[in-house]
Parts: structure tokens; C-alpha cells; sequence
């Protein structure tokens, strides 16, 4: 059963040999491959053979363009500086002032180089391994794609100070996130990821008002043209886990901050699973092999089997391939319990 066909069979609730396997590998990768991390951000060739390889390697069930949240925010105008090897930085944003955000429009794709480079990796990564890998695009969640062009702190304060005004950036954020899912569902993507993690750090009703229908409009419109979708909101999400398991994505990421996932799962449709939630960096990184392999069987346990293997976040680039060959061997041996 080859990685593809076991995910997609696994969240339409049919038989598979084991769950599958999705850690999230972005600095980790680059550092075990040898990968400069601007390379690893700038050029698909980088991110795609680094990805595959570590695919490989490692015998996990996705592929996924991941690697830093600034690609849509440089194409609204915020500038960065991209570190030999390390994370991009911000030098500006975009949105100084709340009346900058008259001068946002939705951005397109053929315009910017960064985004292009995505539409790129995808097509690259279907050239390579076509149907054989579980191929995962991604956009910025619109709350998180304002507070890049923003900063957290302000867009945070916009909420309450300048709530119509925000609307209009969120508006305009979702049409631009609707046009690069296309566009990246065109090339090849299986699944698109949406990431909106500072969601963790507002309320229910803040979420519910501001994010909850935007998120849903970029849900239903994956879903209107055959792509599959995941959720990622890291942090402590209790207070909003139910609510983005209606949003209807297929895959809901769970950090390991949620301290009682299992009381979630009844909420999940025949056709949702939930995808976490050991701890990066006290089990993968910093646990042995009883930590891990226990953390493992406890989240299949929590999720009746139908949880999809995967830390609640990034595994830490500082991470030991021994460990992390522990959590692959544990994740496998899942398949002796279906």
C-alpha cells in the first residue's frame, strides 16, 4: 500500500495496513539533508529533493511544502531577509498604520517569485513521485497571514479597535488564499494545509466572529475542486477544537498542549480524523525509547485508531535521526493493532 492510498483510505474510514505517518519536518529536514536553509526556502529543486529524501529515509506518509510562513506576506509587501541558514526575518511590514490596509488588493500567483516557487514544487514533486507520496500544499490561515503583514501584537489590538477594518484585510487575504489553493491543486497537490496557529492565542468568540467563516469559505472551495484539507492551529486549541472540527477539514491538527484529545474525537465525522499529539520537544526530541513509543500507542489509544501519527507541531531541527528513527519504528508497528 503505497502512502498516498493509505491516507486517502484511512480518512475515508476504510482498511489500511497502519495509520499514516505525517510528521512535520521543515529545519529538521534541511539539517539532516545537508540543506542551507534559504535554499531550503528559495528553491523548490531544495525543498522537493530534500523532502523526498527525507520521505524516504524515513518512511513517513506525506510530502509537503512547508518551510516558513512569509511566502503569501512578501508578496503583500512585507520585507524580509533571508539568513543563510536560518529562519527568514522580518524587516517591515506591510500594514505600519490600520489605514494601510486600503492599499492591499489580492495578490496573484504569476506575480511573485515565492509563490510561483510553491506551484513549482508541487509540479516537481508530481514529476517525481506522481500518485506514490501524499502530496500537501499550503496557505497561510487568514488570521495568521494578517498578523505577517501586520505584526501579532497590533493585529491582535485590531480585533477590538478597528474590527471592520480587519474584516476587509481578512476578505481580502481569503480571496487571495482561494486563488493559490487552485492554483496549487492545478499542479498536483492532493491536500492543501492551512495554517492559522495564532488562532490559539484569541477567544471562542473572536474566532467564531473573525476567522471560523473564512477558514470554512477556504475549506468548502478545496473541497469544490477535489482537494483534500488540513487544519494546523498549534498551541492550546480546547477552547476552539470543536469549532474547527466543524470548519469540515479533513485532517485537524492537535498540539500536544490539548492535554485530553480523546474528548474530542466523537466530534469527528466518518470522514474527519484528527492528526497529533505527542510533544516535539520534550517526547521526540528530548524522550527515549519507552517516552515515545508510549506517547504513540497513547494518542492511537485516545483516537481509536483513527488519529494519523504526527507530533502537535514542527519536530526541532535539533532532534536526533535516532529518536526520530524511534518514532517511525513506533508509528509502524501501529499496523500490528488495526
Amino acid at each position: 500500500m503505497n502512502s498516498l492510498q493509505r491516507t486517502h483510505d484511512f480518512i475515508n474510514g476504510l482498511t489500511v495496513d497502519r495509520p499514516p505517518f505525517h510528521p512535520i519536518l521543515m529545519r529538521f529536514a534541511a539539517q539532516y539533508a545537508g540543506v542551507k536553509y534559504r535554499d531550503f526556502c528559495l528553491s523548490p529543486h531544495h525543498k522537493c529533493d530534500t523532502n523526498i529524501r527525507c520521505a524516504t529515509d524515513f518512511s513517513y506518509d506525506w510530502v509537503n511544502v512547508m518551510s516558513d510562513a512569509w511566502a503569501e506576506a512578501e508578496a503583500y509587501g512585507v520585507k524580509l531577509f533571508y539568513p543563510e541558514d536560518n529562519l527568514p526575518q522580518v524587516v517591515e511590514h506591510v500594514v505600519k498604520e490600520i489605514s494601510d490596509i486600503d492599499k492591499l488588493s489580492v495578490i496573484k500567483v504569476s506575480d511573485h517569485n515565492r509563490l510561483k516557487g510553491r506551484i513549482e514544487e508541487i509540479r516537481e514533486y508530481k514529476r517525481r513521485i506522481g500518485h506514490s507520496q501524499f502530496i500537501c500544499g499550503w496557505v497561510e490561515g487568514p488570521f495568521a497571514e494578517y498578523c505577517d503583514i501586520r505584526d501579532v501584537s497590533s493585529a491582535c489590538m485590531d480585533l477590538y479597535e478597528y474590527p471592520e477594518k480587519l474584516k476587509l484585510a481578512l476578505d481580502i487575504i481569503t480571496e487571495s488564499a482561494i486563488g493559490f489553493i487552485t492554483a496549487q491543486v492545478n499542479a498536483g497537490a492532493h491536500c492543501i494545509g492551512i495554517g492559522d496557529a495564532v488562532c490559539s492565542l484569541i477567544s471562542p468568540e473572536l474566532y467564531r466572529e473573525f476567522v471560523f467563516p473564512l477558514e470554512k469559505a477556504l475549506i468548502d472551495h478545496a473541497h469544490s475542486i477535489d482537494s483534500l484539507v488540513k487544519l494546523h492551529i498549534c498551541g492550546n486549541t480546547t477552547a476552539i477544537l470543536p469549532d474547527m472540527i466543524k470548519t469540515g477539514a479533513d485532517i485537524v491538527d492537535i498540539d500536544h498542549l490539548v492535554n485530553s484529545m480523546g474528548d474530542f474525537i466523537s466530534l469527528f465525522s466518518a470522514k474527519q480524523v484528527p492528526s497529533g499529539n505527542s510533544d516535539p520537544v520534550s517526547i521526540i526530541r528530548d524522550g527515549n525509547r519507552e517516552t515515545i513509543e508510549e506517547s504513540v500507542l497513547r494518542c492511537f489509544k485516545v483516537t481509536n485508531g483513527r488519529g494519523i501519527v504526527s507530533a502537535g507541531c514542527e519536530i526541532p531541527p535539533d532532534t536526533s535521526p535516532e529518536n526520530f528513527r524511534i518514532y517511525r519504528d513506533a508509528a509502524h508497528r501501529l499496523g500490528e493493532r488495526m
